[in-house]
C-alpha cells in the first residue's frame, strides 16, 4: 500500500505545482503552463479573446484542483478497496489525454506553434510515465 501512496503523493505534488502555475503564472513556459503556446501572448492583443483564454485556464486549474482534493481524500482515508479502483480510474482518466489533447498539441508542435520544439513528445512521455508508475504500483500492491 505504501508504494500506491507514494505514487499518489508524487502525482499530487506535480499537479499542485501545475495548478499554482496556471493560477499565478500562466505565462510561464515551464511545466504545462500557457506560455508554452506562442498564441498565448497574441491573445493579449485582443482583450475579449484574452479574457476567454484566462477564464478557460482558470477553469482547467479549478478542475485539476477538484481532482487533487479528491486524491488527497483517497490518500488519507482510502483503504485497499478504494485505493485500487481509484488508481485504475486515475490511469484511465490520464490516458484520455491521448484521445483529443495529444493529437491537437502534436499538430501545434509540428507547425511551430509551441515555444519548445518537441514539447508534445515530452508531455506524452511524462503522461505515459505516470500511467506506468501507477500501473507498477498497482501490481506491486496486488503481488504483495
Amino acid at each position: 500500500m505504501i508504494f500506491l501512496k507514494i505514487a499518489l503523493i508524487i502525482f499530487i505534488v506535480l499537479e499542485t505545482l501545475n495548478v499554482l502555475m496556471l493560477y499565478f503564472a500562466p505565462e510561464l513556459n515551464k511545466g504545462n503552463s500557457m506560455g508554452i503556446f506562442k498564441a498565448y501572448e497574441k491573445t493579449k492583443d485582443d482583450p475579449e479573446i484574452h479574457a476567454m483564454v484566462r477564464y478557460l485556464v482558470n477553469w482547467v486549474a479549478g478542475t485539476k484542483l477538484v481532482f487533487i482534493a479528491l486524491l488527497i481524500v483517497i490518500l488519507v482515508v482510502g483503504d485497499d478497496r478504494i485505493m485500487l479502483p481509484a488508481l485504475a480510474a486515475l490511469i484511465f482518466s490520464i490516458l484520455t489525454y491521448f484521445w483529443r489533447l495529444h493529437p491537437a498539441i502534436k499538430k501545434m508542435d509540428e507547425s511551430g506553434q509551441l515555444v519548445q520544439k518537441g514539447y508534445s513528445r515530452t508531455l506524452a512521455i511524462t503522461i505515459l510515465a505516470f500511467c506506468i508508475l501507477f500501473f507498477i504500483a498497482i501490481h506491486i500492491f496486488v503481488l504483495s
